[in-house]
């Protein structure tokens, strides 16, 4: 009988096929003291010298596969094994306190993945799968478990998992593998980003998928919508479905190359990716973007067991800024505290740390950080155009001490003979409401603004995103968010400053039109997504985006204001 369930969309395509349930022994971690210390710590080196070498084999069937880029992620994985904060870690409890190689590593990794689990940023949640996927793999071989091949899967299946690590996703063949749907992940999780790679369709965060499917049944994805159907009554409409989607897959290639051309000439919007780490360049070029709107630097910070210094932040952003050959590249200074916590470093215990110690105030009061990062933005600078953006800016006076702070630290430099970028701009977040309200003076003194939506959002609607009792109020397509953008947007063009925007909502293609239309200059989004929104603003026309707006900003609800782009997009 047939059953539709819904997940998120996590790597376009659409497949059908029968069911591969992926079922691992489970891991049951002995709670018993060892015996015998030293046999307890040889066994955790044996077994870190095997899981290394899995690793080196996975990387090379994912640089044949998916490509030096995404291949690198074993290489991270790789220095995840070879931490030498776990190591000691693990060495400690099995000296120290008895514990037996499973529990002393179990014990450790889960430590870094409930803090990396924890966080609201989806990158950095992905250090957490990260953690778990080689640290898994680890226990197994300390336990004499068997690991999973599914390089020997030899039909046309489509797996269903509670989750995919990279390790698993990288040995899927998409000749056989259609898909897979499982009940946990999203659109950034390093699984959705290979499946990407291999144009394999993936439907992630299903919850009960597992549950619903049995052996033999039949299952058709939408990596797109994420819906799912399980035994589909009509498999000639997901036939379709599929011919179709892979005409507009063809029609969207065409962009790749093209320029950024509204249907009326209009080539002033610039398409940015938002990046994590200098590795995920290469997709944004790819995917013919024309800048990084966001480089978040606390990977630096946050897969490091030190505050990095001078010499290796600036190695990290020169070679973005060189591989961007000429593009600008906007980096937001340390956006850390709130759920971004560091193992090197002790953050004051509050009662909201959202609302708290963090980002642009934690760096302006530990200005012997914030120095090191500055420099080696302002170093970094003399390679090609950087933007320099501060986070949760809330007050005029915030963003002139950390713009003079700036200025001081370049006049240090240019003092010593070092070369700074003549390139050079010094811009701001816009995520919290009295930055958007207050938007044309701090337009005076900013070169640029950079709209983060998600923190806007929940700020505007005191309801905080991760919560699934008040998921509800997460809504971009208010008109009180789009009132809030206006004020933004329009005072930056008061002052002849540049607008963008570098949260989720710049690539949701519901939201390009209205964002044209309220006359947002840069638009940074995930790498996958520039295509399509390229596609849309060749479509349309200014004057139609505006009329959109016009009508859009009377509107009550989100319901409404969808309801007016839905119609618009309709015959396009």
């Amino acid at each position: 009988m047939a059953k539709k369930i819904k997940g998120i969309g996590a790597s376009s395509g659409i497949a059908l096929a029968k069911v591969y349930i992926l079922d691992e022994h489970p891991i049951v971690i002995p709670t018993s003291k060892a015996k015998d210390v030293k046999e307890e710590l040889t066994n955790i080196t044996e077994s870190i010298a095997k899981a290394k070498k899995d690793l080196e084999n996975l990387q090379m069937i994912a640089k044949e596969k998916l490509g030096e880029e995404k291949a690198a992620i074993f290489e991270a994985h790789a220095s995840i094994l070879e931490d030498p904060a776990m190591a000691e870690e693990f060495t400690a409890l099995v000296n120290d306190k008895n514990y037996n190689a499973a529990s002393a590593i179990h014990e450790v990794a889960n430590k870094y993945i409930e803090m990396f689990g924890s966080m609201d940023d989806d990158y950095f949640k992905e250090r957490a799968a990260d953690i778990k996927d080689v640290t898994e793999r680890l226990i197994r071989y300390v336990l004499k478990l068997p690991v999973l091949d599914l390089a020997a899967i030899s039909e046309e299946v489509i797996i269903i998992a509670e989750d995919l690590t990279p390790s698993q996703t990288a040995q899927l063949n998409p000749t056989f593998v259609k898909g897979f749907a499982c009940n946990v992940g999203g659109r950034t999780s390093h699984a959705a980003i290979m499946a990407r790679s291999l144009e394999i369709p993936a439907v992630l965060g299903l919850k009960t998928v597992l549950k619903d499917v049995k052996e033999g049944d039949t299952i058709a994805i939408d990596g797109v919508t994420g819906e799912v159907e399980i035994n589909p009554s009509n498999k000639d409409e997901w036939n379709d479905k599929a011919k179709k989607f892979l005409e507009e897959k063809a029609e969207l290639e065409q962009f790749r190359t093209k320029k950024t051309v509204t249907k009326d000439g209009y080539d002033k919007f610039i398409l940015e990716g938002n990046i994590g780490s200098p590795k995920d360049v290469a997709a944004v070029l790819e995917n013919g973007g024309e800048g990084v709107g966001l480089f978040r630097s606390e990977f630096l910070y946050m897969d490091n067991d030190h505050f990095p210094t001078e010499e290796e932040q600036f190695e990290a952003y020169k070679k973005v800024v060189t591989d961007m050959n000429g593009k600008l590249t906007v980096i937001r200074t340390l956006d850390i505290g709130g759920d971004k916590k560091l193992s090197y470093f002790k953050f004051p215990e509050e009662m909201n740390p959202f609302l708290g110690y963090r980002a642009i105030r934690f760096t302006l009061d530990r200005k012997d950080i914030f120095k090191e990062q500055i420099r080696a933005l302002l170093r970094a600078s003399a390679f090609g155009p950087v933007g320099i953006m501060f986070p949760m800016i809330a007050t005029v006076d915030e963003f002139l001490a950390a713009k003079n702070f700036t200025l001081d630290c370049k006049a240090e430099l240019e003092k010593e003979g070092v070369k700074v970028g003549k390139d050079l701009e010094i811009g701001m977040m816009v995520e919290i409401p009295a930055a958007a309200v207050n938007a044309d003076n701090f337009a005076k003194h900013a070169d640029f603004f950079s709209v983060g939506t998600n923190d806007l959002i929940q700020y505007s609607m005191a309801a905080d995103r991760m919560s699934e009792n008040v998921t509800y109020l997460y809504q971009p397509f208010n008109p009180s968010i789009l009132r809030l953008l206006k004020l933004t947007i329009d005072g930056a063009h008061k002052h002849g400053r540049w607008a963008g925007m570098c949260g989720e909502m710049a690539g949701e293609p519901d939201a390009v039109p209205l964002l044209m239309g309220l006359g947002l200059d840069a638009y940074s989004m995930s790498a996958t997504s520039i295509l399509k929104a390229r596609s849309i603003m060749s479509k349309l026309t200014l004057k139609e985006t505006q009329e959109l707006v016009a009508k859009a900003l009377e509107c009550e609800t989100s319901e409404q204001v969808l309801k007016l782009v839905h119609d618009l997009m309709k015959d396009k």
